[in-house]
C-alpha cells in the first residue's frame, strides 16, 4: 500500500515528468550545441590576457538566459570580472530560489598533457571533454535548461534568479562587494548550487558540506642574485633547499599538521557519524587503479573518505625556482616558491587559519634567509542540515528521476562563497551537484558525462517543484 507521500510523488512523475521529458527529449541536441558552443570561450579568469573572453562569455551567458526566458537579464561590471543576473517571477507571495554558478575556469597548463585541446570540446565514449564541462559551465548551464523546460512548459511553480559570476576560480574576490549592493536584487529563501559531485548515476548522492580553504604564496630569498653554484656552492644557502626543508616539517610521521593550534577549532565526529559517513559505496583499490598510485596517503588514524570531507589538509599546490628550462644551467637560485592551500572543516575559520600558517612559516625560516608570504583567496567551510527543507527537496528531486534516495555525503572541495550567501542574503546552500570525482577537476582533460548532463536538466525542475511545495 502507497503512502500519501509516495502517492504525490508518483503522480508529479506522472503529471509533469512526460511534459518536461519530451521537452527535454525533443531539444536534447540543441542543448549539447549551445554548451558546446559556451565551452569554446577560454574564460580563464587568472590570466589577464583572457580579460576580453570574460566578457564575450559573460554576454553570451546573458543571451542563453534570455533565450530561456529570463527576465531582467543584465551583465554587472565590479571591480574585476563581471556577473550576469536574470530571474523569472511568478508571484511575490511565492517561495524564491538564487541558483548560483560561474562561467570562469582553470587555467589549462599544462597543455601537453591535454589530449586535445582544452576550448575544442570533444566528445569521446559519451563524455564531454574539455576546460569547463564539468566546473562549471556544464553544471550550471543544466539549470539555463530546465529553467527553459519549466517555462515552456507553463509549469514554473516558484520565483527563480540567477548569478552567474566569473571569479570563483580565483576567490570570488568582489562578490562580497555585489551582494552587499544588490541585496534587494538577490533576495531569495535558498540558493541552490550545481558545482559539486555525486558518487555515481548508479549511487546517487548530495554533498551536504564543503570544506573552506586557506591560500597562500610563500617566497623564499637568499642570495641578492642568482649566483655560480661551483663558485658559492657551499658557502650560501639555496632558497629551493631551504624552503623544501621547511615544507618537510609541515607534517609529521602520522601525516598529521604540525602548525601550533590548526586543530583548536576542528568539529570532531562522532563514531556513529563517522560509521554513517563510511556506509557510502567505496572500493579502495579502484580508487588506487583510477589514479595510478600504488598505495593511499594520508592522516593516521582515518579513512580516505573521512581524510577527503571530514578532515582538515595541507597541499603543496606549486614550488619552483632556480633554472628550470631545457639542458643544464649550474645556479644557486635567490629565491624560490611555493603554493600552499589548507582546506577547512567545521568550526574552522579561513582569517584565523591563514594567520597561522603564515606566522609558522614565518617563525621556522632559518637566519640566512628571508621569506615572504602573499596571501591568495580563502573562504570558510559550510554544512547543509539534512533535516532542512531545502535539502529534503533536492533529496525528493534525486529520488523522482533516480528511483532511489540520494546518500548525503560531504565533499571534499570548497565553494567559499557559501558563507557570504547566509551572512550577507541570510539564506540557506543546498547542492545539487551532477559531476563525478572522476571528471579531472582542474586538471588536464576535465570531463563531463552527457549522461549526468542530462540527467541534471531532468531533475532540477523537481527541486523547484517540491521546494515550492514544502514551502506552502
Amino acid at each position: 500500500m502507497l503512502t500519501f507521500a509516495r502517492t504525490k510523488l508518483l503522480n508529479y512523475k506522472s503529471v509533469y515528468m512526460q511534459e518536461w521529458k519530451s521537452y527535454q527529449e525533443d531539444n536534447k541536441q540543441r542543448f549539447l550545441d549551445e554548451l558546446l558552443e559556451l565551452l569554446r570561450i577560454p574564460s580563464i579568469s587568472a590570466q589577464p590576457e583572457h580579460k576580453s573572453d570574460m566578457i564575450t562569455c559573460a554576454d553570451k551567458v546573458k543571451t542563453h538566459l534570455e533565450k530561456a526566458g529570463a527576465q531582467n537579464v543584465a551583465v554587472y561590471p565590479t571591480k574585476g570580472h563581471p556577473v550576469v543576473f536574470g530571474e523569472i517571477k511568478i508571484d511575490e507571495s511565492n517561495p524564491t530560489v538564487l541558483v548560483y554558478g560561474h562561467y570562469d575556469v582553470q587555467p589549462v597548463e599544462p597543455l601537453e598533457l591535454w589530449t586535445n585541446p582544452p576550448f575544442e570540446p570533444t566528445i569521446i565514449d559519451g563524455k564531454i571533454y574539455g576546460r569547463g564541462s564539468a566546473d562549471d559551465k556544464g553544471q550550471f548551464f543544466m539549470h539555463v535548461k530546465a529553467l527553459e523546460t519549466l517555462v515552456k512548459t507553463n509549469s514554473v511553480p516558484l520565483n527563480i534568479k540567477f548569478i552567474i559570476e566569473g571569479e570563483e576560480e580565483i576567490g570570488s574576490d568582489h562578490l562580497a562587494e555585489f551582494l552587499q549592493e544588490h541585496k534587494d536584487l538577490l533576495k531569495a529563501d535558498v540558493v541552490l548550487i550545481s558545482d559539486t559531485s555525486m558518487l555515481s548515476l548508479e549511487t546517487p548522492s548530495i554533498d551536504t558540506g564543503v570544506r573552506g580553504l586557506s591560500y597562500i604564496q610563500v617566497e623564499v630569498t637568499g642570495p641578492s642574485r642568482d649566483l655560480h653554484s661551483g663558485v658559492y656552492g657551499g658557502a650560501v644557502a639555496n632558497p629551493i633547499t631551504i624552503l623544501a626543508r621547511m615544507i618537510s616539517t609541515l607534517h609529521d610521521e602520522n601525516n598529521h599538521i604540525t602548525i601550533p593550534n590548526f586543530y583548536d577549532d576542528v568539529q570532531e565526529l562522532s563514531q556513529e557519524e563517522r560509521q554513517k559517513l563510511n556506509s557510502a559505496p567505496f572500493n579502495e583499490k579502484e580508487y588506487e587503479q583510477d589514479l595510478g598510485v600504488k598505495e593511499l596517503w594520508g592522516e593516521k588514524g582515518y579513512t580516505t573518505i573521512e581524510r577527503t570531507g571530514v578532515r582538515p589538509t595541507l597541499e603543496l599546490n606549486g614550488i619552483w625556482g632556480g633554472y628550470t628550462g631545457e639542458g643544464s644551467k649550474t645556479v644557486l637560485p635567490s629565491k624560490a616558491y611555493a603554493k600552499i592551500s589548507c582546506r577547512l572543516v567545521p568550526n574552522q575559520d579561513h582569517h584565523k587559519i591563514t594567520d597561522l600558517l603564515v606566522k609558522h612559516i614565518e617563525k621556522i625560516a632559518p637566519p640566512y634567509v628571508t621569506v615572504k608570504a602573499e596571501v591568495y583567496h580563502g573562504g570558510n567551510p559550510y554544512v547543509t542540515p539534512i533535516d532542512s527543507i531545502e535539502y529534503k527537496a533536492a533529496e525528493k528531486a534525486i529520488e523522482a528521476t533516480f528511483g532511489k534516495a540520494p546518500i548525503p555525503v560531504r565533499g571534499g572541495g570548497s565553494i567559499p562563497i557559501t558563507s557570504l550567501f547566509e551572512s550577507i542574503l541570510k539564506c540557506k546552500t543546498v547542492f545539487l551537484g551532477f559531476g563525478l570525482d572522476s571528471d579531472n577537476l582542474h586538471s588536464p582533460n576535465e570531463k563531463y558525462n552527457l549522461e549526468n548532463f542530462y540527467k541534471g536538466i531532468e531533475t532540477i525542475p523537481y527541486f523547484h517543484k517540491f521546494y515550492a511545495e514544502l514551502k506552502k
